[in-house]
Formats: C-alpha cells, structure tokens, sequence
C-alpha cells in the first residue's frame, strides 16, 4: 500500500509539473505570437555627437570661457570650410554622374547579444538590410558581438547575414569585449577584422550536445516508455528510452561531421589558423587569442568608437520592436521557457557550437 501511495504522489507531483509548465509555455506563446505579427522599426543614434557631447561638456569644466570661446569659434570654422568642400566634391560627383561619392563614409554600429538559440538573428537580419540599402564605397560595419554560443542552425544564419555584408564589399570589424566563443566565434571569423579585448573569451571551435536519461527511473517505478518511429535514424539518442551503442555511435558521427564543417568555414574565412592547434574545443583569453591567430588586435569597442568619432560619422543602428508591460512579463516567461525547454530537450537533439 505504501508503494501505491508513493507511487501516485510521484505521478501527482509530475503531472502538476507537467501541466504548470504547458499553461505557462502557451499563454507566453500566445502573447508572444500576436506581439510577433507588428512590426519594428529602426532605432539610429548618432554616436559622433554624443562623443562630442560628452566631451564638451567635461572640457566646460576643466577650461576658461575665453579658452573654450576661440575653440568653438576655431572648430565652426573648420567644419564651415570642412562642408564647403565636400558639397563642392558632391557637386562634381553629380556632374559625373558618380553618386558613390555623394556623401562621408561613415561607421555602422550594430549589437548582437547571443542567446542559446540566436533569436536575435531576427533582429541582425533587419539591420543588415537597412545598411545593405544605404552604403556606400567607404563605408565600415563595427558588429560589438557578446555570445557563447549557442544552436547550430540559429548561428549559421546570423554568420549569413554578416556573409552578406562581406559580399557586398563592406569592410566588417567584429570587437569582442567580454566573450565571443562557439557559435560567437563562428560569426566573428566571418569579419575583415577581430578586436578582442585582452581578457575576453574566444575561440571554442568545437561542438557539444548533451541530454539526461530517465530510462532507469521509469523502470524502477515500473512506467513504459514506447517511442515509435519511421527510418531507422529518425530519433538516435531519447530521453526516456533505453539507448543502444549504435544509436550512440550514429549521434557522435553526426557531432563528428557537425564539428568538421564548422573547422571548415572557420578555415575559409580565416586560412592562416592552425586549426589542430585551435579547433580543438578550447577556449582561450584575448591575448593568447592574439598569438594564435584567432584575433587581429588587442582593444575594446569603445577605444575603436571614440577613434572614428574624430575621424567620421558614427551611427548605431537598432532594430527594435516596442513592447507593452504585459508582454515584456510574457516575453520574459516564454525566454525562460525556451531556455529550459532548450537545456533539456534541445541539447540531447541538436549539436550546439
């Protein structure tokens, strides 16, 4: 009797886990999916101005009036005769009929903060398509990119939309300030160049996939499990079932073949890495990023940003989509789903880089 009672608990407590999780997953979807159906729109940020801004304003304080009254006086004139030449240089642009020419080369900034699955990939996509219709001959992307990595699929196509950039003749400089690993690196590869910061995490040119078993656990509390399926291979390694050595040895030839065409987009990118040396997994700090190849210099974003704001225009480009409380509250109860679901499902079934 006490097996009986134990036993309905333990299916109580799994079903009222079960059915919570469900509720919770579809009311989030749900508000989600409507919000998903409007549209965004582009946030840019001059960030040329803001420097200045921030500048001035320090200097108010450090200067005498009469000091900084000759500056302004000195920097209206230079930028006086600064655009009466470049409207002159237009002018003759246009009478030749080369509108490559018709305006500064200016800085893009753009932000990719990387979640497991890359959702922000939706948001990269716009922005890169907005820029796509605007650039010009001169004209530079700098990608502040913070991931570790994440699916498979979710970051080969954000290393897509940056492959567009690259086929387009846009020069591409990546900064990576804190950490830029897995699936992180597979996007920065892609770039002209990559700045790492010299304690920021790079490289993790490998592949992961991992899942818990319950198999034991069911059969202890004498619960079948029963998976049917079509082609031999349709599911290798469950959950819930008991799994086989080949099943095991179909999943690793998979990982296998997952982790050598990632070594190969790396090493078409970047054809002067050793990859035996640095495909092997590991990650490493900027500095020793530098020394193996994997990073062209050592700084951070905001060194790069502050430079050409002295030398061009800076704009921050966004691709953002208003959103009301009620579906930030949902928006962030179905991110934590996702995230779990992922953790627990996805991972046993899909390679992560």
């Amino acid at each position: 009797m006490d097996f009986l009672f134990d036993y309905g608990l333990f299916l109580a407590k799994i079903a009222t886990v079960v059915i919570a999780f469900i509720a919770i997953l579809v009311v989030a979807k749900t508000v989600k999916g409507h919000h998903g159906n409007q549209k965004g729109e582009l946030e840019v940020t001059d960030l040329t101005e803001q420097y200045k801004h921030t500048v001035h304003q320090l200097e108010s304080h450090l200067f005498d009036k009469p000091l900084l009254k000759a500056r302004d006086k000195a920097e209206k004139k230079a930028d006086k005769e600064k655009h009466k030449a470049r409207q002159n240089e237009v002018k003759q642009a246009a009478k030749e009929g080369d509108l490559s020419h018709s305006r500064e080369p200016r800085l893009f900034v753009l932000d990719f903060h990387g979640s497991i699955d890359a959702r922000e990939v939706a948001s990269l996509r716009e922005e890169v398509t907005a820029i796509l219709a605007v650039a010009m001959e001169g004209d530079e992307v700098l990608l502040r990119l913070e991931t570790g990595g994440g699916m498979v699929h979710g970051y080969g196509l954000a290393s897509s939309q940056l492959d567009r950039l690259k086929a387009a003749g846009i020069k591409l400089t990546i900064s990576v300030d804190k950490v830029a690993a897995s699936g992180g690196y597979m996007m920065a590869c892609v770039a002209d160049k990559i700045i790492s910061a010299p304690f920021a995490v790079v490289g993790s040119i490998g592949v992961i996939a991992q899942l818990p078993n319950f198999n034991k656990v069911l059969k202890k509390n004498d619960i079948e499990f029963e998976q049917i399926t079509a082609g031999e291979f349709k599911r290798t390694l469950t959950m819930f079932g008991e799994n086989t050595d080949k099943a095991r040895e179909k999943f690793q030839s998979e990982i296998e073949e997952t982790h050598g065409l990632f070594k190969a987009f790396v090493s078409e990118h970047r054809p002067e890495l050793d990859l035996v040396k640095v495909a092997t997994g590991e990650h490493w700090f900027g500095k020793q990023a530098l020394e193996l190849g994997l990073v062209d210099e050592i700084g951070t974003s905001d060194d790069y940003i502050s430079r050409s704001c002295q030398e061009r225009e800076v704009l921050q480009v966004r691709y953002v989509q208003r959103k009301k409380l009620a579906e930030k509250l949902a928006g962030a109860t179905g991110d934590a789903a996702d995230n779990l679901l992922l953790k627990w499902i996805s991972r046993g079934q899909r390679p992560i880089v």
